[in-house]
């Protein structure tokens, strides 16, 4: 039986890419780069670190990966904060709270940085629901990379064997599944170009989806 929930947040929990993605493609005009969209599509679940570094090397950028990182995440900030029609996913704060209601623990790990997080979370007020949040920007490789996933799971109450990971994105899936979690792929429509194929079930509704589904996966 499922007893630990480890959420992925960009597009699980909240729909942040479309502000990232404004503040990536800002900057990157700002830097005189042109990154097509099959490409940003493959940074997709990896920390701003190492799009960066990946940016740098492709594309040989002088700027140090901390400067980048500085300046995206300003821009970032500065659109999160004025864009008022910012919304939790379709029906995943009535999971979030029927999980909790139904004692399963929750814990977060999201390749976002930790002030994105806090961001999300203070705004939304989701911090009671959680026992962890675990942020990408502590390890040196992002996502497929399970290191963040099996990070989640020591911190878990319960067994590895007991938790399962929800995930929207094709590197996320990939993690999960290196990290040997059950992995339910959540098809988001705000999802593109994304492989959810390696998942152990998909989802593409979350009003569908409660706590005696989740516990009965396994």
């Amino acid at each position: 039986m499922i007893k630990t929930v480890i959420f992925d947040m960009d597009g699980v929990i909240v729909d942040t890419e479309p502000v990232h993605k404004y503040a990536y493609f800002r900057h990157f005009e700002e830097l005189g780069i042109d990154v097509t969209e099959e490409l940003y599509a493959t940074f997709t679940g990896n920390s701003t670190k190492n799009v960066y570094q990946k940016i740098k090397d492709q594309f040989g950028i002088k700027e140090e990966v901390e400067q980048l990182v500085q300046r995206k995440r300003y821009l970032f900030n500065e659109a999160f904060d004025s864009k008022p029609d910012l919304e939790l996913i379709s029906g995943v704060e009535q999971l979030i709270k029927d999980l909790y209601q139904n004692k399963l623990e929750l814990i977060l790990a999201s390749s976002a940085s930790k002030s994105t997080i806090s961001r999300v979370f203070n705004r939304f007020k989701l911090d009671d629901y959680f026992s962890y949040k675990v942020s990408g920007e502590d390890f040196p490789k992002s996502k497929p990379d399970p290191a963040i996933f099996l990070h989640a799971a020591s911190l878990s109450k319960n067994a590895s064997e007991e938790c399962v990971i929800i995930e929207d994105s094709t590197n996320g899936v990939k993690a999960a599944c290196a990290a040997g979690i059950y992995c339910v792929g959540y098809n988001s429509e705000n999802s593109k170009l994304q492989n959810l194929e390696g998942a152990d079930v998909l989802i593409d509704d979350f009003l569908k989806v409660d706590a005696q589904f989740i516990k009965n996966l396994k």
